[in-house]
């Protein structure tokens, strides 16, 4: 792993919910996430891991991506990317100040150029990990970023925020900030907003178990289950009851600067297939529809 990264993980999204309640129950009761105790108008979610939570549910009249949350390694590496946004004119906020979301810390946020909001945090506790339990989310795997281009908005990623390019298809540019393949994908679309998140499991029977868990409440599969080409992971997707894009995800590829950046010639298909492994089914119209469908807040 390279240690010299100034951002070292990604840590949770906050998604705006028309219906607190029932998006809430969806993830507690169906996705398998851990509610936490927390005075706010917002729900908090945890995985089995060691961060203090990896979903924020906030109240609202539309679907939304409100933001992205980054740890930093250090409070100087944290000035040091605030530093680099000033500088490639996007808007700060004040700060850093003290962090009232669960693990606490020091946070500030800032606006990326397309309009999405990216919080990054510094010195918030980590909570004892669970025991594994194979079906259920371990921590956040990745965000992935609409955007009408996809090279300059990685190069905010790559020169701003400090992540390496891995990977580079024909639709999507893959980027990391630590040992994982990517941490977040930005594809090439018509519009600027959030295409999915995906949860990370600790082992591909924990996806097909999970993925079961949702067939049996009633939530059809919108692609999967498969193996992706970049980052080499396990994927299922669905569209969750407000309309986002979940993925359950395991086996991410770990890399290291020796890694050699693929580009669109090395990923390619035979017709009709969507995976290494040629067996997942085409993606549905209604994933389709929902991975262009929810903008910025």
């Amino acid at each position: 792993m390279t240690e010299d990264f100034p951002i070292t993980g990604i840590v949770s999204v906050d998604l705006v919910s028309t219906d607190l309640d029932r998006h809430a129950d969806f993830f507690r009761d169906v996705w398998g996430l851990t509610p936490v105790d927390h005075a706010s108008g917002a729900r908090f979610f945890r995985g089995t891991g060691s961060d203090a939570y990896v979903l924020a549910l906030l109240p609202g009249t539309s679907p939304g991506l409100a933001a992205v949350t980054f740890r930093c390694a250090s409070e100087a590496a944290m000035q040091a990317v605030v530093t680099r946004a000033t500088e490639y004119g996007c808007t700060v906020s004040d700060g850093p100040a003290a962090s009232a979301r669960p693990g606490g810390g020091q946070m500030i946020d800032l606006r990326e150029p397309n309009g999405c909001l990216i919080r990054l945090v510094h010195g918030d506790a980590p909570r004892p990990a669970d025991p594994v339990a194979r079906d259920r989310t371990e921590r956040l795997s990745h965000v992935n970023i609409n955007s009408r281009d996809v090279d300059a908005l990685a190069q905010f990623y790559e020169r701003v925020l400090g992540f390496r390019l891995t990977d580079r298809s024909a639709a999507m540019a893959f980027l990391r900030c630590n040992s994982d393949h990517h941490a977040v994908v930005l594809a090439q679309a018509e519009v600027e907003g959030l295409n999915h998140v995906a949860f990370m499991l600790p082992e591909l029977e924990g996806v097909m178990l999970a993925s079961g868990r949702m067939r049996d409440h009633g939530h059809d599969m919108g692609w999967g289950v498969g193996r992706h080409g970049p980052g080499n992971n396990v994927f299922a997707y669905f569209v969750d009851p407000e309309g986002y894009v979940v993925e359950h995800t395991a086996d991410v590829l770990q890399v290291d600067d020796g890694y050699r950046v693929g580009r669109p010639q090395d990923w390619t298909w035979p017709p009709g297939r969507t995976d290494q492994w040629g067996i997942a089914a085409p993606k549905t119209d209604a994933c389709k529809a929902a991975q262009t469908a929810v903008g910025f807040v």
